[in-house]
């Protein structure tokens, strides 16, 4: 039969052992002793609690990534849409995150659900598409100040995708093709005024030298001939016609006389 003393030791043994506990370096613990929480949560590492007496809650401290379902909502212009997004959040003060609300991570969670449907359905549909920054910063804003009374810090929201009704698809693709269209019959007409103002300017050089006509036209036919073509055209300058037209007036007026 086991001595008293034996028995004491083989008690104070896992007295000591149930006393220690070990935390990583990303967990906290938040003691209650006797119902009342200590001041400060502890880790890492080793710590020593009381058995029967202290109860230890574990709190992770690791950065927690929240994939927010799609939710629909109806934009201020009138547009049915599905948008789901991240949020990033993490515990800074363990404290509060056990003794403020009873479950953070669920609480956070349903948190963002509603805040992105309130802030989505506030926005048109055009700020959704082009300004998601905006509306990052907007909900990421109203999230960290609803959770930091929780100890809890939203470091980041990301809208990951908008999905829009096929109808509404359709229009915007016919929207940006009539875009495309104006800005292609803008670029040119601005070419074609531009083209006309080098003609006109290249008509009074031309008009300054009467022989530099001259010189261009022989310049066209010799690019002319150059491409090899099997039929060629010459133009015949109005000059060398002039003489003839001359002549032929002239017997005209005769023949009248």
């Amino acid at each position: 039969m086991f001595s008293p003393a034996f028995v004491i030791a083989i008690l104070v043994v896992f007295f000591l052992l149930s006393a220690v506990k070990i935390l990583a370096e990303y967990e906290r613990a938040v003691v209650f002793r006797l119902g009342r929480a200590l001041d400060k949560a502890k880790g890492p590492g080793l710590i020593i609690v009381i058995p029967m007496i202290d109860r230890v809650v574990k709190v992770n401290l690791q950065l927690v990534t929240y994939d927010v379902p799609s939710q629909d909502i109806i934009t201020r212009d009138n547009v049915t849409v599905k948008v789901n997004a991240v949020v990033y959040f993490r515990v800074i003060e363990p404290l509060k995150a056990v003794i403020e609300v009873q479950d953070y991570i669920s609480a956070t969670q349903l948190l963002a659900q509603t805040t992105l449907r309130s802030v989505c359905g506030q926005s048109e549909l055009d700020d959704l598409l082009s300004a998601r920054e905006k509306i990052n910063a907007q909900i990421a804003e109203i999230l960290d100040k609803h959770t930091d009374p929780w100890g809890i810090k939203v470091t980041l929201v990301e809208l990951k995708a908008i999905d829009l009704p096929i109808e509404m698809q359709r229009a915007m693709a016919k929207q940006a093709e009539a875009e495309r269209e104006r800005r292609a019959k803008v670029i040119n007409a601005e070419g074609e005024f531009q083209a006309a103002a080098k003609m006109a300017e290249a008509a009074q050089v031309l008009a300054t030298e009467p022989i530099s006509l001259q010189l261009r036209y022989l310049q066209t036919l010799r690019e002319i001939a150059a491409e090899k073509n099997s039929t060629t055209l010459f133009p015949i300058p109005i000059d060398l016609v002039k003489p003839f037209i001359k002549m032929y007036e002239r017997l005209e007026e005769q023949e009248k006389k």
